[in-house]
Parts: C-alpha cells; sequence; structure tokens
C-alpha cells in the first residue's frame, strides 16, 4: 500500500481500460445504427423520387409521357436504391438486437459478411450514381456531336425531379463508403485484439 500511489494495483488499470472499450464500442455501434437508418432513408426518398417522377408533353399533337423506365441507367439506380434500403433495414435490425442484448463486439464469421456487404452495397450504389448522373448530363446538356438534344429542356419537371433523386442517392453512396470504413474497423480491430492477446501470452 502506497500513500503517494506508487504501489498501487496494477490489476486496476484492465478494468478502466476494460470500460473505456465498452464506451468506444458502444459509441462506434450508436454511430452504425445511425449512418444504416440515414441510409434507409436517402435510398427510400432517392427510389420514390425516381420511380415516381413523371411529365406528359404534346410535341406536335403527340402526347409524350417521360418515365423513369425510359432510362435505363435510372431503372438501375432505383433498383440499386431498393436493395440498399432492404440492406440497412435488416443491418439495422441487427445493430438494435446486438446493443439490447449488451453483445457489442461479434466474431469474425458475421464480421466478415457485415464487412464483405458494406462494400458490395458501397460499389452498387457508386456505379449507380455514376450511370444515372451521366446519363443526367446528357439529358441536360445533350451532345451535339451525336446530335443529342437537351431532353431537359422539354421535361423541365421530370428532370428536375430525378435530379433531386440522384442527389439523394449521392448523399446515400457517400454514407455508405463512411460506412464500409466502420465496418473495416470492427472487423480488423478483432485480429487486433488476438494479436495482443498471442503476446500477452
Amino acid at each position: 500500500m502506497s500513500y503517494l500511489g506508487v504501489g498501487v494495483s496494477p490489476g486496476t488499470v484492465p478494468v478502466y481500460h476494460g470500460s473505456s472499450l465498452k464506451v468506444f464500442d458502444r459509441r462506434v455501434r450508436v454511430a452504425e445504427l445511425v449512418l444504416r437508418c440515414l441510409i434507409c432513408g436517402l435510398a427510400l426518398i432517392g427510389a420514390v423520387l425516381i420511380a415516381t417522377d413523371t411529365q406528359v408533353k404534346e410535341i406536335f399533337t403527340v402526347r409524350k409521357k417521360a418515365r423513369f423506365t425510359d432510362m435505363k441507367a435510372l431503372v438501375f439506380l432505383v433498383a440499386s436504391d431498393g436493395i440498399a434500403a432492404a440492406y440497412s433495414l435488416v443491418q439495422a435490425g441487427r445493430c438494435t438486437l446486438s446493443m439490447i442484448r449488451g453483445s457489442v463486439l461479434f466474431n469474425k464469421p458475421l464480421a466478415w459478411a457485415v464487412f464483405s456487404g458494406d462494400q458490395v452495397m458501397a460499389y452498387l450504389s457508386l456505379a449507380a450514381v455514376a450511370a444515372a448522373t451521366q446519363s443526367a448530363l446528357f439529358a441536360k446538356f445533350g451532345q451535339n456531336e451525336l446530335q443529342w438534344m437537351k431532353i431537359c429542356s422539354l421535361y423541365g419537371k421530370f428532370c428536375n425531379q430525378v435530379g433531386e433523386g440522384i442527389a439523394a442517392s449521392f448523399i446515400l453512396s457517400i454514407t455508405m463508403i463512411v460506412l464500409s470504413g466502420i465496418s473495416a474497423f470492427s472487423l480488423f480491430r478483432l485480429y487486433g485484439e488476438n494479436k495482443s492477446k498471442g503476446n500477452a501470452r
């Protein structure tokens, strides 16, 4: 025993670090849950904005209706947003269940599954947004070399709503990249813990 703290038992140190680690893990899980809910909401907003967007225009007594199905890139984006919403909803349920049970960390197979799923969704959302953005630029500015006209000069309302949907999907893809970074951290720290345990032995 020491009055200056020199003879303090080292057994108290791991307890302090362990409690701090649990607090950090909970914060990471809360951040993950918030991001997954945000992704689910953005995916639904993007999909609904694009899928419900229509505009009828009369050109030389011929009525033409613009729909998202007229552009394959928009169909791909709506499908991607739908998959992202469903995936994020399932993962948000997993996060909520693990927080209720109090099991913050998970095993390696589950961590690999979450990491792989997040990576696939990040690449899928980026590809869909990139394709839709390129098609939207062609519709907005046309292509003189190929004699493609500016469709948005005819279907202004349709293009504006599609632009809003693409913007929501773009934010979704950025959020998905951040989330995949969190899942990578959660996965590789499991290996770090095993390494430190091995060194302790």
